[in-house]
């Protein structure tokens, strides 16, 4: 059962805004040139599986496997953005965004993972980018949001050194063709989690179970996050701005002052939050906190990888969505941590059991500035999942509505504690396949329907457009957008 935190009821009290943030804030607060965006992923929103060339990816077949995917649901239709895009570029445009991150299929441009290219895929793509543009909507490309193509798993995938020259080589053809008119790239989308949930948990594809597959493709994703900057960088005009994104959550011991509970969460921050962060600065990884995984790691090392992980990146998004309370555990000898679920202690959880915490993106953005070449950072993925409520053709949403508003005020507290924070990415823009727990949680700032891709502009997106209006909005504009929609 799902909580709603009282603190979410409207109207929101004072405390959900940092003191630094007078009620109310407005977007003239961030300055000139923030960005304001929603995000999407392909896997997530394209559907058109086997469309016009498209290879399968590692979550087409992963969705296959019985027990993978809560209700045994898939993405092979999702929110029909392949088809639908334009209708969804016009609500973005509708609510007021300037930006519009995405995420390319590998196997839509590369149906094998190499080789020749699918030109069908390709032009997708490029219409895309056109109809953000004829929006005054910035495009945000993502080389890399989780769907491997299933011709390179059957190689090994990440867990094959070759997988370094295989993203390389798939940067340069995005470059190439979309160079002249994407101006930022972001290469990879969360390691931590593709290679944690793919290849140590396993409830992620490709599915694997495997310390050492795990930290392979650890290694292998760190070189390739560089690699693939650094081809961006050769085929790219000096102009773009390349950048890549990190998972991360803040941290805290579950007993303040206990030293077992503290150093736990030391382990913890070294894997989650800091692990594929400070190889970029050549700073190699947090392996103090880790001396467990040092020999182990260093078996898929070799001479000079130290330097190659290095990248100077334009931007790093930071995309954060709770806090996690940790405390020590004997039974987990490698890193001797585990994380208390919201659930058990009390807190107000989302549909994701995540803690309703909007103060981690504040926390977070400052332990990301404080590294010393710490590049410009954005907000790439920011939101939360409640249930809908869909009365008259209205979906009211006021705990997600009050999470975004929540957020938004806290990175402004970072704003003006010196942070060099220069955009906000919610996430997302529509509902979505939502991986392993399929259709169920719903993140979007618009709803969809999935039985009739109908798209209705939740309350949430109607609180986004206002604030970035700095107008009000008739009571009717939330139903006016939806009829719209329809196809």
């Amino acid at each position: 059962m799902i909580k709603l935190p009282p603190q979410l009821i409207e109207p929101l009290p004072a405390a959900f805004y940092p003191a630094t943030a007078p009620l109310p804030f407005s977007r003239a607060d961030f300055g000139a040139g923030f960005h304001w965006g929603a995000a999407a992923a392909a896997y997530q929103t394209e559907g058109a599986w086997q469309h016009q060339g498209k290879g399968p990816s590692i979550w087409d077949d992963f969705t296959r496997r019985k027990g993978t995917i809560r209700r045994g649901e898939h993405g092979r239709v999702a929110a029909d953005f392949y088809h639908r895009h334009e209708t969804d570029l016009d609500l973005a445009q509708g609510m007021g965004l300037t930006d519009f991150r995405f995420s390319a299929a590998w196997s839509r441009v590369l149906p094998e993972g190499l080789g020749a290219v699918n030109r069908r895929g390709l032009d997708f793509y490029d219409r895309l980018v056109d109809a953000c543009l004829e929006r005054d909507l910035q495009p945000w490309l993502t080389l890399y949001h989780w769907d491997l193509p299933s011709a390179l798993q059957a190689r090994g995938g990440w867990a094959n050194r070759n997988i370094v020259g295989w993203f390389s080589d798939y940067a340069q053809v995005m470059a190439r063709r979309l160079g002249d008119r994407v101006a930022h790239w972001a290469v990879l989308n969360e390691p931590m989690v593709f290679v944690g949930a793919g290849h140590l948990l396993g409830v992620h594809a490709p599915g694997r179970r495997h310390l050492g597959a795990f930290l392979a493709a650890a290694h292998h994703a760190t070189l390739a996050q560089a690699e693939g900057g650094r081809a961006l960088r050769a085929h790219l005009p000096d102009s773009a701005r390349i950048g890549t994104t990190f998972s991360c959550s803040y941290l805290t011991p579950h007993r303040p002052g206990h030293a077992r509970d503290e150093a736990a969460t030391r382990r913890a921050d070294a894997i989650l939050n800091r692990f594929f962060v400070e190889p970029t600065l050549g700073l190699g990884y947090p392996l103090a906190e880790l001396p467990a995984l040092r020999w182990l790691l260093e078996r898929y090392q070799k001479p000079g990888d130290d330097q190659r992980m290095q990248f100077d990146f334009d931007f790093w998004g930071v995309q954060n969505y709770t806090r996690e309370v940790v405390k020590f555990s004997p039974w987990l000898p490698l890193q001797w941590a585990t994380l208390v679920p919201a659930k058990q202690r009390g807190v107000p959880y989302t549909d994701m059991g995540w803690e309703v915490y909007p103060e981690s993106i504040y926390q977070m953005l400052k332990q990301f500035s404080a590294y010393p070449n710490a590049p410009k950072l954005l907000v790439t993925e920011s939101g939360s999942a409640f249930p809908d409520v869909a009365i008259g053709g209205v979906v009211d949403d006021p705990a997600r509505r009050a999470y975004l508003q929540a957020a938004v005020g806290q990175v402004l507290r970072a704003q003006r504690e010196g942070v060099d924070v220069g955009g906000y990415f919610a996430w997302s823009l529509t509902d979505n396949f939502e991986w392993a727990e399929g259709y169920g949680p719903r993140f979007g700032l618009i709803h969809v329907d999935y039985e009739t891709q109908q798209r209705t502009l939740k309350n949430s997106g109607r609180w986004y457009q206002q604030f970035l209006g700095d107008a009000p909005l008739p009571a009717s504009a939330g139903q006016e957008q939806a009829t719209a929609a329809r196809d």
